[in-house]
């Protein structure tokens, strides 16, 4: 049986979310392996949307299990508050399992007191973190002074622990960032409540997996944020604190690369970002402001307006490389409909009049390239409707079949509206 990966391919907010849980109805296990609760997964079902920020989007289907893997970085008031809300919406299927690596690191107070105040230190630098303190926990995890949440029902490791961590960030804090320190006491009693409450979902993830793969059961890995966040191969420093590329879907899972069988990368139809780093394709006028309203382009998590320009099939292309997908899953195509005329990035023309088809490690360079367009007609047709393919505007397929041609990937899917059933489904990845 195939197991699949998703990962996104340009600056998170692909729509993966939506992808992720249609996927679930082929899949038995729903594995997250990186991020923290800055990622937001907003899902429409039956009209009702609902964004998830750290427990899996395959939860809302009955007869799943769901794991949170040693790869994710865990705030476990987040993870409380959003299993509250699922039982308080009747959206948690009574069948399903939801696990939490007990090798995941535990996000502490003061890793978003410190995420927080080096933000506001930066000024007119900031990376435009979500102050949620994912980057701080990272640092704590390699530098092997993290908190995992095992640890938890250790008492006596666990305060050790805490107090060795918060003589360095509370000097931190007060001297370097002059903001108030932090009481290990209070820390202590308020994450032992945590650590009761979500003793039922710790467990070895790793095995869970390994056993259920053995089984024949399927796997979708679900990745958070996308791959021009990745720290290794993203718009550095603008990027996300873990390795959001699908060769993290083993790491960040605990199982083997060879249980991967596909990699499903998911592209918006055009491309957007949130936060601070270059952006070749922004589009400052009319035509963006079309893309932010139409395609409701606010943060997930934040709250804030994403930035909206034509698709950068450079970006794309990058991603298929460095995460190896064979499918693509277009979203959002619906946002397009109305414009007269539409444009697709094929390269970049530096500042030195070079062109070139591969985004620059350099971001002074990068900031410095003037995108290099393929002009489309557009279509005015509405195609929430489309139940396939020969549905859509000519003009429409058209624009799919360049994206297929540039990317060298094939199609699996192509999503036309927000709706579980506003989706042209094409191949399905589980089958291959």
């Amino acid at each position: 049986m195939a197991n699949v990966a998703v990962v996104g391919t340009q600056w998170g907010d692909e729509g993966k979310g939506k992808i992720v849980d249609l996927y679930t109805c082929e899949a038995d296990i729903v594995a997250r392996f990186q991020g923290g609760n800055n990622a937001g997964h907003t899902l429409v079902v039956r009209g009702r949307k609902t964004i998830l920020h750290l427990i899996p989007s395959g939860i809302l289907h009955d007869g799943k299990i769901c794991i949170i893997g040693n790869g994710v970085v865990f705030d476990p008031k987040v993870f409380l508050q959003e299993v509250d809300e699922l039982n308080e919406g009747g959206l948690f299927p009574p069948s399903t399992r939801l696990y939490i690596s007990e090798k995941a690191h535990v996000i502490m107070p003061y890793h978003r007191s410190i995420d927080q105040a080096r933000e506001a230190r930066s000024a007119g630098k900031k990376i435009g973190t979500t102050g949620r303190g994912i980057g701080p926990a990272y640092e704590d995890k390699v530098a092997r002074t993290g908190i995992r949440v095992g640890d938890l029902y250790e008492t006596n490791l666990f305060r050790e622990k805490l107090i060795q961590s918060l003589e360095e960030k509370n000097f931190m804090l007060k001297n370097y960032f002059g903001v108030e320190a932090l009481d290990a006491e209070a820390i202590a009693d308020e994450y032992l409540a945590f650590a009761e409450k979500i003793k039922p979902y710790v467990a070895d993830t790793s095995l869970i997996l390994d056993r259920e793969i053995k089984k024949g059961k399927k796997v979708l890995f679900e990745g958070a944020q996308g791959s021009h966040l990745d720290i290794d191969h993203g718009t550095y420093p603008y990027v996300t604190s873990s390795n959001t590329v699908s060769g993290n879907a083993s790491c960040g899972s605990g199982i083997g690369p060879h249980a991967i069988s596909a990699v499903v990368g998911i592209c918006k139809a055009y491309t957007t970002r949130v936060g601070e780093g270059p952006f070749p394709t922004e589009l400052k006028d009319n035509i963006g402001e079309h893309l932010q309203k139409v395609g409701q382009e606010f943060g997930a998590t934040t709250g804030r307006k994403r930035r909206c320009g034509w698709l950068d099939m450079v970006l794309v292309r990058q991603a298929v490389r460095v995460s190896g997908i064979a499918w693509l899953a277009i979203t959002k195509l619906d946002v397009l409909t109305g414009l007269d005329k539409l444009k697709i990035c094929v390269g970049y023309q530096s500042a030195q009049g070079e062109f070139t088809e591969a985004a620059p490690a350099s971001m002074k360079t990068f900031s410095s390239c003037v995108p290099v367009y393929e002009e489309l007609d557009g279509w005015k047709e509405d195609i929430a409707g489309a139940q396939k393919i020969s549905d859509l505007p000519v003009n429409a397929q058209k624009y799919l079949q360049r994206l297929k041609e540039l990317s060298g990937a094939d199609l699996t899917l192509v999503s036309v509206g927000a709706g579980r059933e506003e989706t042209i489904q094409m191949e399905n990845p589980f089958e291959k």
